[in-house]
């Protein structure tokens, strides 16, 4: 056999390698970025009048998150790394330490860092760190219609890290279970015990409703904290939807207890493809000081969603209101409520 037959031979070879094995594997590369400009009408200079996450800024432009994501699936196995600048990132990893820099900015870069590993259709394991299961809302600005965050997603959970199993029952029926550091950490320096997670999915069969119950729950030595929630979405008509968001948290020890608590309804209406608006009224009650808030608060936000290929632009108006004197006046006086408008400009690729 000549030099020339056995190199393309081998190149053959190569080459039917190479295709085996681009039909067992798949890489995506995904991203998105987001910026806002916010006016809190209080006025008062250097104070925002804001409790909830990521748009704590008063008159000023602001980036949120530039993100890119990377998902590679072989066969059973598949890995996924997700990665984050900007204030929004540092605050989702606000408990992330600092082993690559003094302030930790490069580990609080990493949203999600996972390995999942399918043995069969029915079941699925994933280990690292992930965002939570809990709630309505998520990190990135383009997968909400509103911009700013709900005071349950500000109260957590944000994220997990451990190992957890996702299991098909059956028909429209999910369940999760897993065991995991406690709520929003990525090491466990601090010994307590880790932390219980678990949620049960089910839908109809054409998916206009799904209703999915969430719980993280650790327990100590002298108390526990427990956190169980409900998220559900309802296609209405055509043209609208519904989102539910509940959840409760409780803490227990020293012979004492408290908790707060959160429900919130999100109107979805979207006229056209590249038009939708949406209206979120949330409650929540932290009366019981669980988090040092003690009082409780109504929040109305209303959205406009402007879609151009992969951009959003998203205006937004948000009222909130307190029992108490929560919030500042431009005359340096307090004031059960606040009004705030904001603009958002979303790009996802």
């Amino acid at each position: 056999m000549t030099n020339t037959m056995t190199r393309k031979i081998s190149l053959s070879i190569v080459a039917a390698f190479l295709c085996l094995n681009a039909a067992f594997a798949q890489t995506t590369i995904t991203g998105s970025l987001d910026a806002y400009y916010r006016y809190n009408f209080g006025k008062s200079y250097g104070i925002s009048n804001n409790l909830t996450s990521f748009t704590n800024s008063q008159n000023s432009f602001e980036l949120g998150m530039a993100s890119l994501k990377a998902e590679h699936t072989a066969g059973k196995v598949s890995g996924t790394i997700d990665l984050g600048f900007g204030k929004r990132a540092q605050e989702f990893s606000y408990n992330d330490g600092g082993s690559s820099n003094n302030d930790g900015t490069l580990m609080q870069a990493v949203k999600q860092a996972y390995i999942s590993y399918a043995p069969c259709s029915k079941i699925k394991f994933t280990a690292g760190k992930w965002g939570t299961h809990v709630g309505y809302e998520l990190l990135d600005a383009y997968l909400n219609r509103n911009y700013s965050m709900s005071y349950m997603f500000t109260n957590g959970p944000f994220f997990h890290t451990g190992i957890k199993a996702d299991i098909s029952l059956g028909g429209k029926n999910t369940l999760m279970v897993g065991v995991a550091n406690p709520t929003d950490q990525v090491t466990d320096d601090q010994k307590v015990p880790k932390a219980a997670i678990a949620q049960f999915g089910t839908a109809s069969k054409d998916d206009k409703y799904k209703v999915w119950v969430n719980y993280v729950g650790t327990f100590y030595k002298s108390g526990s904290e427990n956190q169980i929630g409900v998220t559900a979405t309802a296609a209405v008509a055509s043209k609208f939807s519904l989102g539910y968001d509940g959840t409760i948290k409780l803490y227990s020890g020293g012979g004492s207890s408290a908790n707060w608590w959160g429900s919130a309804l999100y109107f979805n209406y979207d006229p056209k493809a590249d038009l939708g608006l949406t209206l979120r009224t949330e409650y929540f009650s932290d009366k019981q000081d669980a988090i040092l808030l003690g009082d409780n608060i109504f929040a109305a936000t209303l959205s406009a969603n402007y879609k151009v290929g992969g951009f959003t632009l998203v205006p937004e108006v948000r009222v909130d209101n307190g029992t108490f004197k929560l919030f500042n006046k431009a005359d340096g006086g307090l004031t059960k409520s606040t009004v705030t408008a904001l603009i958002a400009g979303i790009y996802h690729f």
